[in-house]
């Protein structure tokens, strides 16, 4: 008999209602894929908290062990890129929403989907980063590229004690950025402080209904909120900005209007994390580990335990969680 290996399997019935189950697995139940990795560690996102809990339609196929990113060993390949032994990291994919995912002992997967473990750097610290850190950083060099850089003026970073949010904050002020955090959870300005952050406003300001524009507060930012928020960001985007947009925590629509476009020039750049071209993560990733401070991670992050993973995602989707978690497997 093969060996078998613990994971979340997350079921529907007739009637669609959600089941979430701990079962065991072999690696003959996995799905097809060149690559077979021994999971080490993962972590808990936004979108694997919609996953467990149905909050969302995250999965869309059944049934499936969700978990949207993992670090590990490679331990079978028939893929041109990857031996045996090789230290890799997966984000994203569709790996967790209709492949399945990280919360279970092994993954296989399509080695294109694949990218090294960056030198000195482990899986704890990998998952630690995560698709979240990643998704900041992949916003982060959209705004470069956009010519935000520290001397063009502040920059602002919503959902800012969220996984994205401390990222975004600690990568942008180790580059120099002066870093304006919106939070909706004041007891966290010390913490958000300790990550770099020179000022910290209340989610409040933000929250209300948008004016087409108001007074101009920051060069640009990295919103991971969506909806009144983003829409009260781009109006308060000076001449020129430009605001990175990769999330929905605080919903999907965006209430806004074209003011912020057609009279200061302000450009909304989208970032996807889950389909990015293999060359725009490898790049992500050599940043993550040239810019991010590692000491920095382990004030960003907490470690559970695979028996965490069910109440950690509950926690996510009620926003109970400070910064990142990490799934020592």
């Amino acid at each position: 008999m093969s060996d078998t290996f613990k994971a979340i399997l997350v079921s529907r019935d007739a009637e669609k209602k959600q089941s979430v189950d701990v079962v065991d697995l072999t690696e003959a139940d996995l799905m097809e894929g060149d690559v077979t990795v021994a999971v080490e560690a993962t972590t808990v996102n936004y979108k694997d908290g919609l996953a467990i809990t149905g909050k969302a339609p995250v999965v869309r196929r059944w049934p499936l062990v969700p978990g949207i990113d993992f670090a590990g060993t490679v331990t079978d390949s028939s893929h041109a890129d990857w031996r045996k032994g090789d230290k890799v990291i997966l984000n994203g994919w569709g790996v967790g929403e209709t492949h399945y995912g990280a919360y279970a002992g092994r993954a296989r997967v399509n080695g294109d989907w694949l990218v090294p473990l960056p030198e000195g750097m482990s899986a704890h610290d990998a998952m630690a980063v995560g698709t979240a850190g990643y998704t900041a950083m992949l916003s982060v060099m959209a705004l470069e590229r956009h010519g935000i850089l520290p001397d063009r003026g502040p920059v602002v970073v919503t959902g800012a004690a969220g996984g994205v949010g401390s990222v975004a904050i600690s990568i942008l002020s180790s580059l120099g950025y002066h870093v304006v955090a919106s939070t909706g959870r004041n007891a966290e300005s010390p913490y958000l402080i300790d990550l770099g952050a020179a000022e910290v406003i209340s989610r409040e300001e933000l929250s209300q209904p948008a004016k087409p524009l108001a007074k101009e507060r920051w060069a640009g930012g990295v919103d991971s909120v969506g909806s009144h928020t983003l829409a009260n960001v781009l109006s308060m985007t000076s001449y020129g900005g430009a605001i990175a947009a990769c999330g929905l925590a605080g919903g999907m629509d965006l209430p806004s209007s074209v003011a912020p476009f057609i009279l200061r020039g302000v450009s909304l750049l989208g970032i996807d994390s889950v389909m990015a071209p293999k060359a725009v993560r490898l790049e992500a990733w050599r940043r993550v580990g040239a810019d991010l401070d590692l000491k920095k991670l382990s004030t960003l992050s907490r470690t559970i335990g695979f028996d965490g993973i069910t109440a950690a995602a509950r926690d996510i989707v009620e926003g109970k969680v400070r910064g990142r978690i990490v799934v020592d497997m």
